[in-house]
Order: structure tokens, then sequence, then C-alpha cells
């Protein structure tokens, strides 16, 4: 199988990861609609909506949820919009989330600078 997010997952290809467990993986978004866009995706692979399963459904929503709040404490974002395409708009055919923040004024910051303040707190709390 020739899919980019498998091969995310499995260490083929660099991400910026922000969020990852046995379930999902949460990484920014290379080509951003806003700074912070990130997507959700199930590390089992799932073309769409009618392939998951509720249990990783459930689980990619309570994901959502944290990162949400993640987006809120460190970016100050001022909304966010959750987009799942199906179909002939899904870009990669492997089941993902995208989150994408809303700024009231753009703060221009880049995918590194993004990375950088929300990884801070994962710093923090996780110290090795």
């Amino acid at each position: 199988m020739d899919c980019i997010f498998c091969k995310i997952i499995n260490g083929e290809i660099p991400s910026y990861t922000i969020y990852e467990d046995k379930i999902v993986k949460v990484f920014l978004d290379v080509n951003p609609m806003s700074p912070g866009h990130m997507l959700i995706i199930p590390k089992k692979h799932y073309e769409n909506l009618d392939d998951i399963n509720m249990s990783t459904l459930t689980h990619l929503n309570v994901i959502a949820k944290k990162m949400h709040v993640l987006l809120k404490e460190k970016l100050n974002i001022d909304g966010m919009t959750i987009v799942q395409n199906n179909g002939e708009v899904q870009e990669v055919k492997h089941y993902h989330m995208h989150l994408k923040p809303y700024y009231k004024e753009n703060n221009g910051i880049t995918i590194t600078q993004v990375y950088e303040k929300l990884m801070d707190c994962k710093k923090k709390n996780n110290p090795e």
C-alpha cells in the first residue's frame, strides 16, 4: 500500500508529531490552512467513515477535544473547524480529521514556531 499517512505512522516520513498513543497519531499539517492546523489519524488504515469502527472513531473525538484545549491554551485560538472528508473530496484515502484553528487576526507564526509552542507543555509535563 502506498499511503502517505501509513508511511508517517511507520516513521518512513518525518512529521511534527504533537500526540501519539496506540490508536492515533496527531501531527501538524505541512501545508497548513492556518497556524496550528493539525491532522488526527488512526494508526490502523481505514479508508473513510464507512470503514472505521466506532471505538476508534470515539477515541479520535476524545483526542480532538484534548487538542482543542491545547490549541486554546498554547496558541490562543479564537475558534476551530473540524473537517473530515470522504469519497471524491478525500485527498488522502486514509481516514483523518483536520483541526483548523481560527484567529481573528493572522499571527503569522511558522510551523516550527507552532510546534515549539505546542510541545512546550509536553516537555514540562513529561520531563525526561
